[in-house]
């Protein structure tokens, strides 16, 4: 650990010229009293840092001294994948990390270069997370991530909707995605492959037990094969509805994926009062009952009838509510 630290301290000075104490000590997240032990380390080891009394002083290398090591380790070369989402890196345990591995690369690029990366960074930021989402507490991802680096088994208790509600596995859990702010993993449960939401994790041992990863397992393809079939069976039935053009522009902000894909697939002429007839793709009656409410007098439903009345009810309630006499 403290090596790390030490090298971290190198490829700091290295990157921006001098700094005081207490910057370092923010930037490494310890006190200032060890980076002082840090600096007298580096002097002894003879790396040549010097410290410059006064205002606009701090510590800082002879002019022209680079270090040479810049090497990634393993863990700090996959963490650059997770570059642009900080956020996603530290939920995984790979904070620090990550950190670091950005100090070693910018410590190996010419000037010229490390001046464009900083320049990157000022003028593009990635935030995965979905709008008006309440963030999910994610106590056992980074538990999970070891596992999936290390390719260890572990025993898993998680909430499901169906009875029973708390289910044990012992998994091998292959691969983690980030899905609009929502992480997901897939795993290798009794031979065959399976998606899990992490939230719904209750309580995770990671076990001593390693396991193989399948030769032909690419996670992409897999979530990708997963996301689509989900999908589609989430949204088994059907809706016959009428549309008003505003309803047709909003559609796209409020409704699903896929209730958008089935109004532009099935869009056809409109009717001589500018509305439009279509069929799409819903998840329920229930659940579509609440999405068609969001258009109001927006949309007509046709079919089937269930949902019709749900819709018509709600239009009564309202009037009675808005217009008691």
């Amino acid at each position: 650990m403290r090596a790390s630290r030490l090298l971290s301290v190198v490829l700091l000075l290295q990157d921006r010229g001098r700094l005081t104490a207490q910057q370092l000590a923010a930037e490494l997240d310890v006190s200032v009293r060890t980076v002082y032990r840090d600096i007298e380390a580096l002097a002894e080891a003879g790396v040549p840092v010097y410290a410059e009394l006064g205002a606009g002083g701090g510590y800082q290398l002879v002019d022209g001294y680079r270090t040479r090591l810049t090497g990634l380790t393993p863990q700090e070369a996959g963490s650059i994948f997770l570059a642009g989402v900080p956020s996603a890196a530290a939920e995984l345990g790979l904070g620090a990390v990550l950190a670091t591995a950005e100090l070693k690369l910018r410590a190996a690029l010419p000037a010229r270069l490390n001046r464009s990366v900083g320049e990157i960074k000022d003028r593009f930021h990635l935030d995965p997370a979905g709008w008006f989402r309440e963030t999910e507490t994610h106590p056992h991802l980074s538990a999970l991530a070891h596992a999936v680096w290390e390719r260890r088994r572990a025993r898993m208790t998680y909430r499901r909707w169906r009875p029973p509600h708390e289910v044990d596995r012992i998994i091998e859990p292959l691969g983690i995605v980030l899905k609009a702010g929502v992480w997901y993993f897939v795993a290798r449960v009794s031979a065959s492959l399976r998606t899990y939401r992490v939230a719904t994790i209750l309580a995770l041992e990671v076990l001593d037990e390693t396991f193989e990863r399948p030769a032909d397992f690419d996670l992409a393809s897999t979530w990708t094969t997963w996301a689509e079939d989900f999908e589609r069976r989430l949204h088994r039935d059907q809706a016959t509805v009428r549309l008003s053009p505003a309803a047709l522009d909003r559609i796209p902000y409020l409704m699903t994926r896929a209730m958008h894909r089935g109004v532009t697939a099935g869009l056809g002429d409109p009717d001589p009062d500018g509305w439009t007839t279509v069929t799409l793709p819903i998840e329920s009656v229930r659940h579509a009952h609440a999405e068609f409410l969001r258009l109001g007098a927006d949309v007509e439903v046709l079919e089937p009838a269930e949902l019709r009345e749900l819709m018509r009810g709600s239009a009564q309630a309202m009037v009675t509510l808005y217009d008691p006499a």
